[in-house]
């Protein structure tokens, strides 16, 4: 295993009817209270209306950011640091799911800090403080709800960047799964992808002696392929939305990443991909990821052999290495395409005019990905794969 230190302060508040818990953490951060929030799923379902009842009953004065985008641009981050310093915001309340939360990160961020915040997340500045903010999950995918990681786009620059710092821990989160009953299918679908991107991000490391995290992802993988197989026929499920919820959740919140730092290059190709085309971050995982780890296997083949018979089922029987590896490639497309995920770039109208301003945008850094670091040229190939 690798040397490494867990901290994860994030309070986890889980289960049907949870809501009200918000009259008991919001009032220990004060009374001025920025609601963040997307496009508004959030009044049609009722869980805006509930919200402002609860805050409404422990005085709290409430401004709102509506408008988050799906991939959250700087531009509405700037307007949410704005309300903050302008009205002197105590907390922020992010409701909705991982764009609106990363968001609340950065204005987190933003609202304590003299300058721009995007000065921050290109690493020319530092945090020092962020304003204290907790979640109201709404979505089941990313793990912003108990991580310390946001992904910002800049849409003038046509940059999408990760960031990070343990200043933006959420406070508390609170994950009701009836709240991700009217979550449509494509969503859905894009949610399961993103988390089962997450643990695969982790399991391709190149730490040694990790038996038990292995066996962590693993067992997220199946559970999630069992669960969203059934989840996306049956939306309103109560036990399969909260399986699912949970399994966000836990595949990125630091607990498989303990003693293993995965590749998170995938992540790197797929954040130039919808920089540059705005399009659904866990399409696009689906379509670049069978083609990275296909580009990767001489390097990647011990992984995915082991991934493909304990997690794809792959009968080893008179195959070699490079067959049950490939068969369990095929067997991930074949899971992501049968829940209704997208398998090429041509599935968004993307062809191949724009790939060489993709893979410079992934690979600013010179590479990308950290087990199997990959040049530019490479990432070339990566997407000509996904075409």
């Amino acid at each position: 295993m690798q040397n490494f230190v867990f901290h994860n302060p994030t309070k986890l508040i889980f289960g049907r009817g949870t809501l009200p818990a918000l009259k008991e953490e919001v009032p220990t951060y004060g009374t001025k209270v920025l609601l963040v929030y997307g496009g508004g799923s959030i009044k049609r379902n009722g869980i805006y209306d509930e919200t402002l009842k609860y805050l409404q009953e422990i005085n709290a004065q409430v401004f709102e950011l509506s408008g988050v985008e799906p991939n959250p641009r700087l531009s509405t981050v700037h307007k949410g640091v704005e309300i903050c310093k302008r009205e002197q915001i105590d907390f922020l309340l992010a409701v909705g799911g991982g764009s609106v939360i990363d968001a609340t990160k950065a204005i987190a961020v933003g609202a304590k800090f003299d300058g721009d915040v995007w000065d921050v997340i290109t690493k020319k500045a530092q945090a020092t403080d962020a304003l204290p903010f907790g979640t109201v999950l709404t979505l089941a995918a990313t793990g912003s709800e108990m991580n310390s990681g946001s992904v910002i786009t800049n849409w003038e620059t046509q940059e999408k960047l990760g960031w990070g710092t343990p200043l933006v821990f959420p406070r508390f989160s609170i994950l009701d799964p009836v709240h991700t009953f009217t979550v449509p299918r494509d969503q859905t679908v894009y949610g399961i992808v993103d988390m089962m991107s997450h643990a695969l991000e982790h399991y391709f490391s190149s730490a040694p002696n990790v038996p038990y995290n292995e066996r962590m992802v693993e067992g997220l993988l199946v559970t999630v392929m069992e669960a969203g197989a059934k989840l996306v026929k049956d939306l309103e499920n109560y036990e399969l939305r909260e399986t699912i919820l949970f399994c966000g959740t836990m595949a990125l919140n630091g607990v498989l990443s303990q003693g293993m730092t995965g590749d998170w290059g995938t992540h790197g190709i797929e954040h130039a991909v919808s920089a540059v085309y705005d399009i659904p971050h866990g399409g696009g995982l689906a379509i670049i990821f069978p083609n990275w780890i296909r580009y990767n296997l001489d390097k990647a083949m011990p992984k995915m052999k082991q991934l493909a018979i304990r997690v794809f089922q792959v009968d080893p029987t008179g195959k070699t290495d490079r067959e049950i590896a490939e068969e369990g490639i095929d067997r991930l497309r074949a899971y992501w395409n049968s829940i209704g995920a997208p398998s090429r770039l041509a599935d968004y109208q993307i062809d191949d005019s724009r790939l060489e301003l993709m893979a410079e945008k992934a690979t600013h850094a010179g590479t990308v990905g950290r087990t199997f670091p990959v040049g530019k040229a490479d990432v070339l190939e990566i997407l000509k794969m996904s075409l």
